[in-house]
């Protein structure tokens, strides 16, 4: 071959291939852009004309907040405290209701120089646009809107909310979570933590993030010692990472809960034995269940079937038939009691708990006739002799 067309054909292919290469790497580009900005372009799509004359993006908030907070920022979520902010909010926000911000001018830092990010419920709210215009007309020089707000800061991958005591409390009550305490076993957790919290301290994550329920759909929460504390928002990024897709903080923590409730309420709970072995006094069963029901984890070890049909209403389902795997799930710091018709299963349950973990002793179960009905209430009649 002719060495001139050889070299334009080398020439050629050359460019050929550089040209397919700065293809690939514009279109990986343009992906890479498309998963980093999208927030810019749409509050410039959506923009209003009451919107703030300064809006920021999910990449400029997650820029300007860490944990603890820094003192020149203040994030400020100015949607309703309840149900909005309790039920989830952007962690190290301070909750200042559109509503109650002039009740609230005193959480506002001194320093006008500040750095004050507002938000609320989306490109459609109107309270963290409001709220910024009222921190401007105070004096306030350094004022950003989220306008994107909590919608899109909960949507963006790696995000999660932060929750208030109420919303740890509620969950707890209805077994909604498992609540993960990210302190050191010693002398933290053993000191005093959240009643059915179990304890996974970041140090050992990786050692015994085996104790996090198969289900990735599981709700999880972890907590700390406060709102200086990382470890948990670190607990809460593992779990991310590990595909768990309903992962939340109490960033408050313990001091909070503490504050709140008092010391670990399982330390109060005195639960008084049946005639049989493992069994809990009835009486003693119905009084806890009716007035004090978030101190005990009650387990139905029925089917699942069987269950749908009427249960306690602040039971879990834990068939027999896999208890055995869920066993290290268990509460250590509340008592748990296993229930069924008859007594059959759930003596079955406690002995299995006896063989699989001895060390866990606070366990029962009922011997006796339960009536599990629709509306949540049950009967329990004494067993034959």
């Amino acid at each position: 071959m002719n060495p001139k067309k050889l070299s334009t054909y080398a020439i050629f292919a050359l460019l050929t291939l550089t040209l397919i290469s700065c293809s690939s790497t514009n279109q990986a580009v343009n992906e890479s852009l498309k998963q980093t900005t999208p927030q810019v372009a749409l509050v410039e799509a959506e923009k209003q004309d009451w919107y703030f004359h300064s809006i920021v993006d999910t990449a400029f908030v997650s820029n300007h907040i860490s944990i603890p907070m820094p003192e020149n920022v203040m994030l400020i979520d100015a949607r309703p405290y309840k149900p909005k902010y309790i039920n989830g909010h952007i962690p190290g926000a301070v909750s200042i209701p559109y509503s109650q911000f002039d009740k609230n001018i005193e959480k506002l830092p001194k320093d006008k120089e500040t750095l004050l990010i507002f938000y609320c419920g989306g490109p459609a709210c109107k309270l963290s646009h409001k709220s910024a215009r009222k921190a401007e007309n105070l004096g306030y020089k350094n004022i950003k809107v989220y306008a994107l707000g909590f919608p899109d800061w909960i949507s963006t991958p790696g995000k999660y909310a932060s929750v208030s005591v109420d919303y740890v409390a509620q969950a707890i009550g209805k077994n909604e979570a498992l609540i993960i305490d990210s302190r050191p076993k010693q002398p933290k957790f053993d000191k005093g933590h959240i009643p059915s919290a179990i304890n996974i301290p970041f140090s050992q994550f990786e050692k015994l993030k085996g104790k996090l329920p198969r289900d990735p759909a599981t709700p999880l929460i972890f907590y700390c010692g406060g709102l200086k504390c990382r470890l948990s928002h670190k607990s809460a990024a593992a779990a991310i990472a590990m595909g768990y897709t309903h992962v939340k903080v109490f960033s408050m923590g313990y001091p909070e809960w503490k504050k709140t409730f008092g010391e670990n309420v399982s330390q109060q709970i005195q639960v008084k034995a049946g005639e049989m072995e493992g069994s809990m006094n009835i009486e003693s069963f119905k009084d806890i269940a009716a007035n004090r029901p978030d101190s005990i984890m009650i387990v139905d070890v029925r089917d699942k079937d069987e269950f749908q049909k009427g249960n306690i209403t602040t039971s879990v389902n834990i068939p027999i038939d896999n208890l055995e795997d869920k066993i290290s799930d268990l509460p250590t710091d509340k008592p748990v009691v296993f229930v069924c018709p008859t007594g059959a299963r759930s003596g079955e349950a406690f002995y299995m708990v006896q063989d699989v973990k001895p060390s866990l002793k606070n366990v029962f179960y009922i011997e006796g006739a339960v009536t599990f009905k629709k509306n949540g209430t049950f009967e329990i009649k004494k067993p034959k002799e």
